[in-house]
C-alpha cells in the first residue's frame, strides 16, 4: 500500500507540474482527487472487453433485453436532467455564449461544475455500451471508434473537473446531454420489436452527432478569437479533440451509408444497390416456378402460398 501511495502521489505531482494548479473548489470531490482510480478503470475496461470477447468465443449470445431496457431508461434520465442543470444554472450565472471565465459566476459556477462532475461520472456508466456489446457477440460494433471514444472521455473529463470545471467547459456537455436524450431513447425503444416501425428518425442519430462536435468546435475557437480568461490552452487541446472525432465520425458516416450510428450500428447499409445488381438479385428470387412473393412469413414460421 505505501509503493501505491508513493506512485500515486508522484503521478499526481506529475500532472499539477504539467497543468498547474488544480481548482480549489473541486477538492475532495469523489475519484477526482487522485487519477489513479480513472486510469484504472479504463484499463479495466480495455481488459474487459478482450476477456469478454475470449470468453463469449464458444457461448451463446446473451439477449439481456430487460438489463438494457433499464439502463437506456436511466442513460436517457440522467441525461435529462444534465441538460435542464445545465441550461438552468449557466442561466441563472449569466453565462456569456461566447466566452466565460472560471470565476465571475460565483455559486452558479459551482452549480456547473456540480452537473458537470454528473457528467464525467456518467462516462464510467457509459462503458456498459460496449459490455452489452461483448455479452451479446455484438462485436463488429465494438469499433475503433467506439473504443477510443469512451476511453477517452472519462480520462479527459477528469483533467476538465479538475482544472476547468464551469465556465466554457459547460457547452460540450450541453449539447452531448440532448443527443444523448435522443439516441438513449431510441436504443430503449428499439429493445422491442413493436416499436421499429416508428424510429424512422434513427438515420438523422449520426448527422446530429456530428453537427454536435462541430458546434462545440465553433463554440470552443471563438474563446480564442474573443478571449476572457479561460485557459488558451485548454481551448486548443479541446478542438483538436473535437476533430479527431469529426474524423472519426464522417469516416464512418461515408462507409457505412451515411445512415448509422456510430455505437450501434446494423449490419447492412442503407446506400442504394446498382440497377444491375438489384436485376441479378431479382432473378434469382424465381425458383421452380415460384417468386418470393409467394412466400409470406408470420411469427416466423414460412407459408407457401397456392398458385
Amino acid at each position: 500500500m505505501e509503493h501505491l501511495k508513493a506512485f500515486d502521489d508522484e503521478v499526481n505531482a506529475f500532472l499539477d507540474n504539467m497543468f498547474g494548479p488544480r481548482d480549489s473548489r473541486v477538492r475532495g470531490w469523489f475519484m477526482l482527487d487522485s487519477y489513479l482510480p480513472t486510469f484504472s478503470l479504463t484499463v479495466l475496461y480495455l481488459l474487459l472487453i478482450w476477456l469478454g470477447n475470449r470468453c463469449m468465443r464458444n457461448r451463446p449470445a446473451l439477449s439481456l433485453r430487460g438489463i438494457l431496457t433499464l439502463y437506456n431508461l436511466g442513460i436517457t434520465l440522467l441525461s435529462a436532467y444534465m441538460l435542464a442543470e445545465l441550461i438552468l444554472s449557466s442561466w441563472e450565472g449569466g453565462y456569456n455564449l461566447q466566452c466565460q471565465d472560471l470565476t465571475s459566476a460565483g455559486e452558479a459556477d459551482i452549480r456547473v461544475a456540480r452537473v458537470l462532475w454528473w457528467y464525467y461520472f456518467s462516462k464510467l456508466i457509459e462503458f456498459l455500451d460496449t459490455i452489452f456489446f461483448v455479452l451479446r457477440k455484438k462485436t463488429s460494433q465494438v469499433t475503433f471508434l467506439h473504443v477510443y471514444h469512451h476511453a477517452s472521455m472519462f480520462n479527459i473529463w477528469w483533467c476538465v473537473l479538475n482544472w476547468i470545471p464551469c465556465g466554457q467547459s459547460f457547452f460540450g456537455p450541453t449539447l452531448n446531454s440532448f443527443i444523448h436524450i435522443l439516441m438513449y431513447s431510441y436504443y430503449g425503444l428499439s429493445v422491442f420489436p413493436s416499436m421499429h416501425k416508428y424510429l424512422w428518425w434513427k438515420k438523422y442519430l449520426t448527422q446530429a452527432q456530428l453537427v454536435q462536435f462541430l458546434l462545440t468546435i465553433t463554440h470552443t475557437m471563438s474563446a480564442v478569437v474573443r478571449p476572457c480568461g479561460f485557459p488558451l490552452g485548454c481551448l486548443i487541446f479541446q478542438s483538436s479533440y473535437m476533430m479527431t472525432l469529426v474524423i472519426l465520425f464522417l469516416n464512418f458516416y461515408i462507409q457505412e451509408g451515411c445512415t448509422k450510428t456510430y455505437i450501434k450500428p446494423k449490419s447492412q447499409t442503407y446506400r442504394k444497390k446498382p440497377m444491375k445488381k438489384a436485376m441479378e438479385e431479382a432473378g434469382k428470387e424465381v425458383k421452380n416456378g415460384f417468386s418470393k412473393a409467394y412466400f409470406s412469413t408470420a411469427n416466423g414460421v414460412i407459408s407457401k402460398k397456392a398458385q
